[in-house]
């Protein structure tokens, strides 16, 4: 059976962290391959007043997936969508996640829909039992 691959946004990442039964199974799940950006470990790292404990665990976290870096072709991608998507509140962060689900051809999986919705060149995934 082939594995699914999606793009996880960082809300995702902080939902396994608080424990959210649906996180779990959908990081445990054999029949998956996950993908993360540089970007959502930057913002899980970064937190402030961030505990030594918390950092471990985010760090054992980032070992389940793979995490793909912002190349010269995916920051190109982000200032095109930037530029494309000037009107919208896209913040330079989401735009980089977004351009990484863009030019890596991965569905997307987030919480934040409204962040991402407008965004005519990501899939946005429709997995069962997610909150969205």
């Amino acid at each position: 059976m082939a594995r699914i691959s999606y793009l996880l946004d960082t809300d995702i990442l902080i939902d396994w962290l608080q424990n959210r039964p649906w996180a779990r199974q959908l990081i445990l799940a054999a029949d998956v391959r996950l993908y993360c950006s540089e970007v959502t470990r930057k913002e899980l790292l970064s937190k402030p007043g961030l505990k030594d404990s918390e950092r471990q665990r985010i760090l054992r976290l980032m070992h389940r997936f793979r995490v793909l870096k912002v190349d010269s072709t995916v920051a190109v991608a982000t200032s095109e969508l930037l530029q494309k998507y000037a009107d919208r509140p896209l913040r330079v962060n989401d735009a980089l996640i977004a351009a990484t689900a863009w030019i890596k051809k991965l569905p997307f999986v987030t919480r934040n829909r409204k962040h991402y919705q407008f965004i005519t060149e990501i899939q946005l995934a429709d997995l069962p039992g997610f909150p969205n």
